[in-house]
């Protein structure tokens, strides 16, 4: 008997949400497909949440021949990469996955180094009119006298100082690799949920205002709508060129102005929240993984807004004698 089709989801660690999302995303097109969580760490909690697990050699260990390999020996159709450090190797590999019948979630190679970088992020969207944050090489290049000193490439919060004086951003950024310079820019934190198909549609946009955000990720999250700046969002996956799941991170200030700080081209920790009002993007991205046309599939977004906190939860399962889980 033939198996389902899986899904892989890689650098799974602790992410049971986005495994649970996507077996209901799946149930929601009348398909059966596995879940197969994905990581260099054979202990992480994400295995006990799977249908089964690879243990995934380390990024710069891996090569495109053994992931083809471990999709052929898994039945893998769909990959979802959910770390930033991964993205530029699936863009690589986009094509040679999908000759292979693999589709993965993530964005070309253009799309992804302009994300990533947050140098060139500036540099290319600010002559296409976007109100990007300033970024530099050098902290006495930002103007005004509180600055944000970041890495350039990958997450933005990892080794973050905000709002220090230039001097204290030139002694931090002495501990980084490759730091930017930013203004720093005061007002509420917005992240912008969206999905482009295939087709380079952008099905929709889903704004969340982030109420309480640790290690860069919502903890306490709330939708809310805004014509102007979820057309904005539109616009700039066009812009870049972007495909599946994509995170906008903005700032609005005092005044209402939108300032944007960066794009991830990938699942956000609390993207969970726009996919309940509406926003199916692991449903529209399956639906292609398998031969659909996602472009009809509609968008309905819920009239009522929501509000998502994210906690640390119990599980228990019961072990068999030969150490065996059995879930309860």
């Amino acid at each position: 008997m033939a198996r389902d089709p899986a899904v892989l989801v890689t650098s799974a660690s602790k992410k049971v949400p986005l495994l649970r999302s996507l077996a209901e995303a799946a149930g929601r097109l009348g398909r059966r497909m596995r879940i197969i969580a994905a990581d260099s760490d054979a202990t992480c909690i994400a295995r006990h949440f799977a249908d089964e697990f690879w243990k995934m050699p380390k990024l710069e260990d891996l090569t495109l021949r053994q992931l083809v390999e471990a999709c052929r020996m898994f039945g893998v159709r769909a990959i979802v990469p959910t770390r930033d450090g991964e993205l530029p190797f699936f863009a690589r590999h986009r094509a040679e996955l999908a000759a292979s019948g693999v589709a993965v979630m993530v964005s070309g190679e253009k799309a992804v180094e302009r994300c990533t970088d947050k140098l060139l992020f500036y540099e290319y969207l600010a002559p296409r009119g976007f109100p990007v944050v300033p970024a530099f090489r050098s902290a006495d290049e930002v103007p005004g006298d509180a600055l944000v000193v970041k890495e350039r490439y990958g997450a933005g919060a990892r080794n973050m100082a905000m709002n220090v004086s230039r001097e204290q951003a030139k002694a931090h950024a002495s501990a980084l690799e490759h730091p930017v310079f930013q203004p720093f820019v005061e007002g509420y934190e917005v992240s912008a949920d969206l999905y482009v198909t295939r087709s380079g549609l952008c099905k929709g946009v889903v704004l969340r205002r982030r109420e309480k955000v640790v290690d860069g990720e919502s903890q306490v999250t709330s939708t809310f709508r805004d014509a102007h700046l979820e057309r904005l969002n539109m616009d700039l996956a066009r812009e870049l060129g972007l495909y599946g799941h994509a995170v906008a991170q903005w700032i609005v200030d005092a005044a209402g102005r939108p300032h944007l700080v960066e794009c991830n081209p990938r699942v956000g920790g609390a993207s969970r929240l726009s996919w309940q009002v509406g926003l199916r993007s692991l449903d529209w991205f399956l639906a292609e993984a398998l031969g659909m046309d996602a472009d009809p599939l509609p968008f309905h977004r819920s009239e009522r807004e929501m509000r998502m906190v994210r906690y640390p939860e119990d599980w228990f399962m019961e072990i068999g004698t030969d150490d065996a889980e059995v879930r309860l």
